[in-house]
């Protein structure tokens, strides 16, 4: 192993979806100005601010960090995200919106702990995983620990309701078990459990069951369960094949629900049409395929899974996101990475890019 200077192509691809999400998020953030002025300002200020700025504090000091001490520290990195998580249940510390429990309020500061989360799953399911190693291949060393994580973080999502968040975690499990070489029958099984489980999931749950329906037929109930999609495609089609124009978009003023939230790839559609919607998308998949190599000439077998949960998560993310909002996928209301509102959310990738960072500058003596 010999240290080497950071991947150069990686940091591109990184700061080019950083530079066109600020773009898009500021040109979607119009949409509100005309609303409400003091809404328009808090959001730039917590996305800009804290998320873009803390974010990129958080990944220089993660870069300066060796990664062995995220391996020696992972169980209290879970840990405490854990319990950061649970806390959005206790009275005066949690915040609820719509019926959701997902935000802790420490004064007019709010975020979401699930973010912290799916962070501190990675970092410990990879320090578990390595610890392992040819071990995973027996249940009680891989597919049996991820299932106790998993049952752990459903007692706590699952109660806020928080599923696409749990799917998102289940997701990048699944994939780092497989890197690690577990078997392909317990891997199998732990997805067919898996989507018994969704699917007894939305049985018993109505919101599911609109988005299942909605996802099924979008043109039902229009103005209502089918609302967000239909403006979604109205505002994508209306892109044509080179977009409105930066800055060009109609729908963001008062027809789509938070274009600068989970709705802002319809957006992107719409300003810069097929042709920018593509490049994006593509943007998406060099940033996967070239972590994927990072990954794949790390060190050493944590370093592996590290680097692959990260930018796994990252993508995954934001092809459900993507998906959703074109109709792929039932809508799941995760934020667009670097792009859609989420100072928590932007401010955690960053911090955890800066790991991915560190960990490109040491490569095997074969690569």
């Amino acid at each position: 192993m010999k240290e080497k200077k950071i991947d150069r192509f990686f940091l591109i691809i990184t700061y080019l979806l950083i530079i066109i999400g600020v773009a898009m998020f500021i040109s979607a953030s119009l949409g509100i100005l005309n609303k409400n002025g003091e809404t328009f300002y808090s959001v730039l200020f917590s996305q800009l601010v804290l998320g873009l700025g803390f974010g990129f504090l958080g990944m220089f000091i993660a870069f300066k960090i060796d990664y062995k001490f995220w391996r020696n520290y992972s169980f209290y990195i879970f840990l405490g995200s854990i319990l950061l998580t649970a806390a959005v249940f206790i009275p005066f510390l949690g915040w609820s919106h719509q019926g959701a429990e997902r935000w802790i309020q420490l004064g007019s500061l709010k975020f979401q702990p699930v973010e912290i989360l799916k962070f501190g799953f990675v970092i410990y399911f990879a320090a578990w995983l390595s610890w392992a190693k040819n071990r995973v291949q027996d249940f009680k060393f891989g597919i049996l620990p991820l299932f106790v994580l998993l049952a752990i973080i459903a007692l706590i999502l699952f109660n806020q309701p928080d599923t696409k968040s749990f799917i998102l975690i289940a997701v990048t499990g699944i994939c780092m078990l497989f890197i690690s070489g577990a078997s392909m029958k317990y891997i199998s099984l732990l997805g067919i459990g898996s989507l018994i489980v969704l699917g007894s999931l939305i049985f018993v749950t109505p919101y599911l069951q609109e988005r299942i329906k909605t996802f099924i037929d979008p043109s039902q109930d229009p103005q209502g369960a089918s609302y967000q999609i239909q403006q979604s495609l109205i505002a994508i089609g209306s892109g044509g094949t080179f977009g409105r124009g930066y800055g060009q978009s109609i729908q963001k003023f008062g027809f789509l629900p938070e274009p600068q939230g989970d709705s802002i790839f319809a957006v992107a559609g719409e300003e810069l049409g097929f042709v920018g919607s593509v490049a994006i998308i593509i943007l998406y998949l060099l940033f996967l395929l070239r972590g994927l190599r990072i990954a794949n000439n790390s060190p050493d077998l944590f370093s592996r899974l590290l680097v692959s949960g990260i930018v796994i998560l990252i993508v995954t993310q934001s092809f459900m996101n993507i998906a959703s909002i074109t109709g792929v996928f039932p809508l799941t209301g995760v934020p667009l990475v670097f792009m859609s509102h989420g100072g928590t959310s932007l401010m955690v990738y960053l911090m955890a890019l800066g790991i991915v960072f560190q960990i490109s500058k040491y490569q095997n003596k074969n690569s």
